[in-house]
């Protein structure tokens, strides 16, 4: 069978969790990818990726596959390596395609897939936080922070559309406030360069709410964002809220540079796996009065579409899409 008939391996690598699926082309233009078996693995749990895979292909009832792509963050070498910081584990493609016994194995950034799922992207809308429903056809940012920051830009051209992939989660962070300013300084008394996502992450709340303990000359308590965000939420820690809320508010400011900095005029996704869990807080934060606050370009934001999505399968049909359209572009990398 051809790659358009032929099912394969997609999956979506990140920091904490890898989703996999066994797809194929559906066939339908404006939804192109069926999956037809999808699960969700944790990455603690296994020696490294290849043995994720494994497990998942040896749960398909003896279907052959033979090819396959994943998406995930990091910058792909050419030797089928992959440089990530947020990975648990090294990735060679050239070893699982080895183990696996595939023909064909290609790596796509994790957001530069997302953005190739654009199809799929509104029928997962959780939350539109500003901007008119619609916009017109012009270059989209998808953005979201999760173990890392990713981001990705999809621009629609005469010849189809195309996806820069990004590294803007290892941008220097920028400040808007004088708390700001002092969590910045805190955080620079321990590393020479703060990138983006040393603050906007699941890690980076981390960091923002230990650098703010500092600052009040207390210590942090909490061994995971997930329990800050939950007494932040709940209201039984004030200093967990106030940690949330320059988390939102610093998210704001970065989104909007980036819409500047990337042109975007399409509309502007946010995903990752710590946003829908807070889309009520980030609705109340000063998220979009930050986005918003860029002097004279306030007028060109307000007319950006920004939604909240979930990320789900997205990464896992990204990669399929990004696959069956070709598997091409800069940072492609095969074995």
């Amino acid at each position: 069978m051809s790659r358009a008939e032929a099912p394969f391996i997609a999956a979506d690598v990140g920091g904490t969790h890898v989703r996999i699926g066994l797809v194929r082309a559906s066939g339908d233009p404006a939804h192109p990818v069926a999956v037809l078996k999808y699960r969700k693995y944790v990455c603690a749990q296994y020696p490294g990726l290849a043995e994720i895979i494994e497990d998942f292909v040896s749960g398909l009832d003896g279907m052959a596959v033979s090819e396959g792509a994943i998406a995930s963050a990091g910058y792909p070498l050419e030797d089928g390596s992959l440089i990530t910081v947020n990975l648990p584990w090294r990735v060679s493609l050239e070893e699982i395609r080895t183990r696996l016994g595939f023909r064909a194995f290609r790596l796509v950034n994790d957001f530069e897939a997302v953005a190739h799922a654009a199809a799929y992207v509104d029928a997962s809308e959780v939350l539109q936080l500003t901007g008119p429903d619609t916009a017109p056809t012009g270059p989209t940012l998808v953005v979201g922070p999760g173990t890392g920051l990713g981001a990705a830009v999809w621009i629609p051209t005469a010849h189809g559309p195309v996806v820069l992939a990004t590294e803007a989660g290892q941008a220097a962070l920028t400040t808007g406030t004088e708390l700001e300013m002092a969590l910045l300084k805190q955080m620079l008394g321990q590393r020479s360069h703060v990138p983006v996502e040393h603050a906007l992450s699941g890690p980076g709340l981390m960091h923002l709410h230990a650098a703010l303990c500092a600052l009040h000359g207390t210590t942090s308590d909490y061994a995971s964002p997930d329990a800050i965000t939950a007494a932040a939420l709940d209201g039984s820690d004030e200093r967990a809220r106030e940690s949330l809320g320059v988390f939102c508010g610093l998210l704001g400011s970065t989104v909007g540079d980036m819409a500047l900095l990337y042109g975007v005029q399409g509309g502007i996704y946010l995903a990752g796996g710590i946003l829908p869990q807070i889309r009520g807080f980030l609705m109340q934060s000063s998220f979009v009065e930050r986005f918003l606050n860029k002097g004279p370009m306030r007028e060109a934001l307000e007319r950006i579409p920004v939604k909240l999505v979930e990320h789900g399968q997205l990464g896992v049909i990204g990669a399929a899409s990004w696959y069956l359209g070709g598997a091409g572009g800069a940072g492609a990398q095969t074995q």
